[in-house]
């Protein structure tokens, strides 16, 4: 599936392999929730993709682990490095990724299949921690992504819209 940004009058095509191959490049992500009890939740995760998932290690009593487990349902939004170079130098601000997802929490031994994510997780934590499966649903909302820097200043045409998948 994909949708069409307008940059001056050319389309630009946005797949929904244009937006996994991005979430694969990319590392880090902003997991966010609401608690049992109201209250909104975000923070940074570092995550590994496998089968059109995001797979995040977490404390297996910290609060993503055990609010997780109560409904599941997440955001996530992850930022895409754009500029290159220039971006060391530059304010240039990153595409991004958004989306719905569901979230399940494993327990730690799940890292045993997982040699993206079981990399990330440094041996000593392994015992102590549990594994989020995150499943996008829905569609992928882009900003930035597959269009010219010019482009990011227009944010009509800087958004995108892509099904998961």
């Amino acid at each position: 599936m994909s949708t069409s940004i307008r940059d001056t009058g050319r389309a630009v095509a946005l797949t929904t392999e244009d937006v996994w191959s991005a979430v694969r490049r990319a590392s880090f992500a902003v997991l966010s929730h609401v608690t049992p009890a109201g209250a909104p939740r975000s923070s940074g995760v570092v995550y590994a993709v496998e089968d059109r998932r995001l797979f995040v290690a977490v404390g297996k009593d910290s609060w993503k682990a055990r609010h997780m487990a109560v409904d599941g349902l997440v955001a996530v939004t992850v930022p895409i490095r754009r500029g290159g170079p220039l971006s060391l130098i530059f304010p240039i601000p990153p595409a991004t990724v958004s989306f719905p997802g569901v979230a399940v929490v494993h327990p730690g031994d799940h890292l045993a299949g997982m040699p993206n994510l079981s990399r990330l997780v440094p041996p000593q934590r392994r015992a102590d921690c549990s594994i989020l499966e995150i499943r996008p649903t829905g569609h992928f909302v882009t900003y930035g992504l597959g269009v010219p820097l010019r482009v990011m200043r227009d944010p009509v045409r800087a958004r995108g819209r892509v099904a998961t998948g």
